[in-house]
């Protein structure tokens, strides 16, 4: 029995949540518990905040993979040779009208949320929000989708980092712009990022075969893992700078142990074994800097 036929023994239920790929829904919420956690140490943390906060940045990372799940398909992207997690729509288990739908419900839900977020903080958070749905439509559509540019890590960094952080710090009242919050925004980006650079470089071959010029493919093999190493062990060092105690030591190994795999694994469907580890690493660093 292949992978499609065991997927398609499957509850339909259980299909979605793989089509939103639950597994690494941490990426957009560490940000949020960042930026909380640093509004609580200013005895400032305001949980409705949050937990809006939480809503709408998981809304938009489910919207964005569901209609990447579609969008892939209809282009022809997500073939049988993939190495990748399997995707819903390329393989005929879910319907690529319905998953758009239901991408356009997420991205829905992103809106209420985004309303009550609104009304706390005014019109920076609409900039925010709209800025952040936009990226989301334009990942995986367009004529040129962002998800075969060179520049996907940064906007990683740049949105799953240091916005969502600074972000919601803002909305409970700590200076968005402060020393210590961009920090702790870079140190949430850049796993983040290293989660991507994982994923075009598993992904390269297929990604080129696509036309597409993501920067696993326009650096070259070596680069990529060099890179993806680069950003977990930058986030160590950024972590050990904000005051992380020796708790850092364990987390600081996960990300030695993930670099090694990367640089010696080949790249086949065994690197996905990496992907929620990274994100794992992501929570562990912002869990050891906020205990320290």
């Amino acid at each position: 029995m292949n992978g499609a036929d065991r997927l398609s023994a499957l509850p339909k239920p259980a299909l979605w949540v793989l089509a939103a790929r639950f597994k690494t829904v941490s990426l957009s919420q560490t940000p949020v518990w960042a930026g909380s956690w640093l509004a609580a140490e200013a005895g400032q943390w305001r949980p409705g905040v949050m937990i809006a906060a939480m809503l709408a940045a998981g809304a938009i990372q489910i919207g964005t993979n569901l209609w990447n799940d579609a969008a892939d398909a209809a282009r022809g992207v997500d073939r049988a040779d993939r190495l990748g997690p399997p995707r819903m729509t390329a393989l005929g288990l879910l319907d690529g009208a319905e998953v758009r739908r239901a991408a356009l419900a997420a991205f829905g839900v992103a809106v209420l949320a985004g309303l009550w977020l609104v009304a706390v903080g005014g019109w920076p958070i609409i900039a925010i929000g709209l800025v952040s749905l936009a990226l989301g439509y334009l990942y995986s559509m367009g004529p040129r989708p962002l998800s075969g540019l060179p520049f996907g890590e940064l906007l990683v960094i740049a949105f799953f980092g240091l916005v969502a952080v600074s972000g919601t710090a803002w909305l409970q009242g700590v200076d968005p712009f402060a020393t210590r919050t961009l920090l702790v925004g870079l140190m949430v980006g850049l796993p983040g990022a290293a989660v991507l650079m994982l994923n075009n470089h598993r992904d390269r071959l297929q990604d080129a075969r696509a036309g597409r010029r993501t920067l696993a493919i326009v650096i070259g093999p070596a680069a990529s893992k060099l890179t993806y190493f680069a950003t977990l062990l930058g986030a160590v060092a950024l972590g050990a700078g904000l005051g992380a105690g020796p708790w850092l030591f364990p987390v600081g190994a996960l990300a030695l142990w993930l670099g090694h795999a990367m640089w010696h694994w080949p790249i086949s469907a065994r690197l996905n074994r990496l992907i929620a580890q990274t994100a794992l690493f992501q929570l562990a660093l912002l869990l050891v800097v906020a205990l320290g």
